[in-house]
């Protein structure tokens, strides 16, 4: 059976991942693959920008092989709106290992809702991935 393939939104000006700057030069660099995260938090801001503009490769790229889904699948009626970092442990250039707690606001069937995670990041053959994390809302 084939999967439904949801639009992705034009490419925004400002980048979703709400450093100020602009989606080309920040967390489009990622998902091109220009550039690599250096830090757990920066690659949870790539993410949430890749969610936002529905960058499917970059989240599997960037999910780790023992976790990682077959196939991410975007709800349309859902639209990621802001993120905010409510704090991060370890993640840096010499860990190996990250945690970041995030509150990712949305937008669902026109009401406002918010994600809130511990989310953990490892390095995997030297990159920063996505491993798991634990969700409330």
């Amino acid at each position: 059976m084939a999967r439904r393939r949801t639009p992705a939104p034009a490419a925004p000006t400002d980048c979703p991942c709400g450093l100020p700057a602009r989606y080309a030069d920040c967390c489009g660099r990622l998902h091109r693959g220009e550039a690599a995260a250096g830090s757990a938090e920066q690659l949870m801001r790539s993410r949430f920008s890749a969610f936002a503009v529905r960058d499917e490769p970059y989240l599997l790229r960037s999910w780790h092989p023992d976790t990682r889904p077959a196939a991410v699948d975007f709800d349309p009626s859902l639209r990621w709106e802001r993120l905010e970092i409510l704090g991060s442990a370890e993640g840096g250039p010499f860990h190996t290992e990250g945690t970041v707690e995030f509150r990712a606001h949305y937008l669902e069937g026109g009401r406002a809702d918010a994600l809130h995670e511990h989310s953990r990041f490892v390095r995997h053959r030297g990159e920063w991935v996505y491993l798991d994390g634990d969700a409330d809302s």
